[in-house]
């Protein structure tokens, strides 16, 4: 029986069905095929199409002029990896490889279907049509992450819900007012209380109207005590209401500040514990504007408009009541709009929440451009770029414009036809009041208080309908602030970290892969670092040396493996406790604004000047720190424009040495600086590595030469391990390096562009092979 293979695609692009007539194929037509993949590399990885077929007669592959063909049951299999953006795959048996393929990831989940499908027809299984795969099911096909489990989502592709806010997202705030439960139950008393007061007012113009206004019209004298008491009751109750909107208001305010100061805070505390992989796919004006404009407009919201909303709920409600209980026939007709207010309610906010996180989304691209740009100006002004940032900038601010016109024409619509629909409602209660006093069935004052609620009611009717455009605005942004919120970290902090107690330094991977999004960067990785000893990192661009750097400082966690700390999984010590033990001295250093003495103590606050100066003296940064204007004092400006390259260098130095770490990270640390400032450097690296475990990577390879052990790395895996001069003797990967860099400097030298910096470099070399014949001379005496 025919295996039924879920194919990747209904049939062959046209294109191959008529290269494929032209070829002798052993299937009848293309319909026998269970299988197919465009590939899109050839060998040397160029952008070449070619087919690859797989049917119950075997395995096929061309690329329009070349047909080849493999039968099953023979041994064969496919072999898939992926490295650095691009895949491939081999048909090998036991003891020889029958072809191998090239591919960029696009077409991995087709690549990987086959392969299953490969498997799964070689042992003579059969797949029912529509059948999902356990691959299938395990990772995401766009991008080959992990998917939780029992997850139809991937939270590499989609990390955040699309979908348009709910008002029901409001609720979620409730964890940050809980702690003020109390305050917010007393300000829904004196809500409740001046709403009350608010309404007697109208109920007071009844009486005063039947029994002293009217009867004066009749030609009685005006009752002055009846009518002062009435009046001082209006006063009364204008001061009560005062006073208790006054009361309400005030600790309303000060309770939704709060509420927005803490969602602040919990949000950048969230955001500082998430991973780095996070930040990689964010931009840092969207994240800005959440924390900062998203978190005040829920505050504003909770501030005013939450407030307005439930006192227009209980203005509403209270005033139904009190016009039901004078006159249920009036009152049913003074409601009468009320429904169609509600529909047009409910209508506008569908139109509207979605509009408005759009704008939110539209508005965070406005932002980040100015984020781009701002930091960038040095770049933009290099490049004589003004005019094409201000283009950008105007775009943008273009399309937010051309959105908020969208939604304004929906809100421009609906506020005019709210009022009109009030309008409608006090007419036709004038009209039916009209009638009814001509009947006698009501009273001249029952009308007017009958008008004054309907007026207030229809107010508040209106002015609750207004706020929908700020319910949905809170709505959007905190959808936009719980997106962070929900987010978990893919670094999660362990649930019983053990303290770490003292630390030896002793680094050991087992197993180590890593797979970031759909590419696989480092697999089966296996070192031991000993205390103390210095590991250098060697290998091409690309070859997973910062990653694993990465991986060691637990920036990110590992696919596969572990990476363990004096014998203990990494992944099980507390993530500060395990960092504050790591010293990271980067390509480019950051330094944040503030003095020079604030950055130097950056990782050990606490520290005292004389500490810090001592660390400066160490990283050979005290010299040139005193020749600034106000030495340790000095602003360095934002990011550390206002120092040199080397200068920055020696304070990031300086900022290591100072919390004493017992590993040691150094990543490209000398890497973009001259050859003096180079030196000057590599004398500050000279003290902060003693006595510490150090895994340092360089462009240059001369700089390794004190390391114990290189590493060479490629495609993500260990090809070499050995001293300097085992691997120059073995003349493997790490000697097609060194003699690549060599090469390269001659020609350098030939163009006049190093000759000065190549002799120093080699003027260097032998002084140390000078001093290290001193010290067997001086041994052997």
């Amino acid at each position: 029986m025919k295996p039924q293979i879920l194919p990747f695609a209904p049939v062959l692009p046209s294109s191959w069905e008529a290269v494929l007539a032209n070829q002798n194929t052993p299937f009848k037509s293309p319909d026998d095929l269970l299988a197919w993949v465009e590939l899109d590399l050839d060998a040397d990885l160029r952008f070449e199409k070619s087919l690859l077929l797989l049917s119950e007669e075997g395995l096929f592959w061309t690329d329009g002029k070349v047909f080849e063909s493999w039968q099953l049951g023979q041994g064969a299999h496919l072999v898939h990896g992926d490295h650095a953006g691009v895949g491939h795959l081999r048909l090998e048996t036991a003891d020889k490889l029958l072809k191998s393929w090239n591919f960029t990831l696009a077409v991995n989940p087709q690549v990987l279907r086959l392969q299953s499908s490969f498997k799964q027809l070689n042992r003579g299984e059969e797949i029912s049509s529509g059948e999902v795969s356990e691959y299938d099911k395990q990772v995401c096909p766009a991008c080959l992450s992990p998917k939780p489990a029992n997850s139809e989502s991937c939270p590499t592709c989609d990390p955040e819900d699309d979908a348009p806010p709910s008002t029901w997202t409001l609720f979620k705030l409730w964890r940050f007012a809980r702690p003020y439960k109390k305050q917010l139950l007393l300000g829904f008393v004196l809500t409740l209380l001046s709403t009350g007061a608010t309404l007697i007012p109208p109920y007071l113009t009844m009486p005063l109207m039947d029994h002293v206004l009217i009867p004066y019209e009749k030609g009685n004298p005006i009752d002055f005590h009846l009518a002062s008491m009435y009046l001082l009751a209006l006063f009364g109750a204008a001061i009560i209401a005062w006073g208790l909107g006054w009361w309400k208001t005030y600790l309303l305010a000060l309770v939704s500040e709060r509420i927005g100061a803490d969602l602040r805070n919990t949000t950048f505390e969230h955001l500082l514990k998430l991973s780095l992989e996070y930040f990689g796919g964010k931009r840092t004006g969207d994240l800005i504007a959440r924390i900062g404009a998203e978190t005040d407009r829920i505050c504003v919201f909770l501030s005013l408009y939450a407030l307005d909303f439930a006192t227009d709920v209980l203005m509403i409600t209270m005033t139904a009541a009190i016009l039901v209980s004078i006159d249920p026939l009036l009152a049913l007709v003074t409601l009468a709009p009320l429904p169609f207010i509600v529909w047009m309610i409910h209508v506008v906010r569908d139109r509207l929440r979605f509009g408005f996180e759009k704008i939110d989304r539209i508005w965070s691209e406005v932002t980040n451009i100015l984020a781009d740009t701002i930091p960038g100006i040095r770049v933009v002004k290099a490049f004589a770029q003004e005019d094409r940032e201000l283009k950008r900038f105007v775009d943008s601010n273009k399309h937010n414009l051309q959105i908020n016109d969208r939604v304004n024409r929906v809100w421009g619509l609906f506020s005019p036809t709210v009022t009109l629909l009030t309008e409608t409602g006090l007419l036709v209660v004038w009209g039916f009041g009209i009638w009814q006093v001509a009947h006698q069935k009501v009273s001249v004052g029952v009308l007017i208080a009958f008008l004054a609620y309907i007026g207030r009611f229809y107010i508040r009717l209106d002015s609750m309908s207004r706020i929908v455009s700020h319910t949905q605005k809170a709505a959007a942004g905190a959808k936009r602030i719980f997106d962070i919120l929900d987010h978990v970290s893919s670094v999660p902090e362990p649930i019983n970290p053990a303290p770490l107690g003292e630390v030896k330094g002793r680094i050991s991977l087992r197993g180590v892969g890593f797979r970031y999004g759909n590419r696989a960067v480092t697999k089966g990785i296996d070192l031991d670092i000993a205390p103390g000893e210095m590991i250098g990192l060697v290998g091409h661009s690309g070859s997973g040396k910062s990653t694993l750097v990465n991986l060691i400082c637990r920036f990110y966690d590992v696919s596969s493996g572990s990476v363990s700390l004096d014998g203990r999984d990494i992944r099980s010590i507390a993530i500060s406790d395990y960092r504050k033990r790591i010293g990271l001295v980067l390509q480019e250093p950051f330094l944040f604004f503030g003095t020079i003495a604030e950055n130097i103590a950056y990782g050990k606050p606490d520290a005292t000047r004389e500490e810090i100066i001592e660390a400066a003296r160490a990283a050979h940064a005290h010299e040139f720190i005193l020749r600034l204007p106000l030495g340790y004092d000095s602003l360095v400006g934002e990011r550390g424009q206002s120092l040199s390259g080397g200068e920055r260098q020696r304070i990031s130095i300086a900022r290591a040495l100072l919390i004493n770490p017992s590993i040691l990270i150094l990543d490209e640390a000398t890497s973009s600086v001259d050859t003096t400032t180079e030196k000057e450097i590599q004398r500050a690296l000279d003290n902060l590595v003693k006595g510490r475990t150090t895994i340092a990577i360089a462009h240059r390879l001369s700089t390794l030469r004190k390391a114990d052990r290189l590493v060479v790395l490629d495609k993500g895996e260990i090809v070499e391990i050995g001293s300097h001069e085992q691997l120059m003797e073995a003349q493997g990967a790490y000697y097609t390096l060194y003699q690549a860099q060599l090469r390269h400097a001659a020609e350098l030298v030939e163009g006049g562009a190093i000759g000065e910096s190549l002799e120093e470099e080699q003027a260097e070399q032998q002084e140390e092979k000078l001093e290290e014949v001193a010290k067997k001379i001086g041994g052997g005496v």
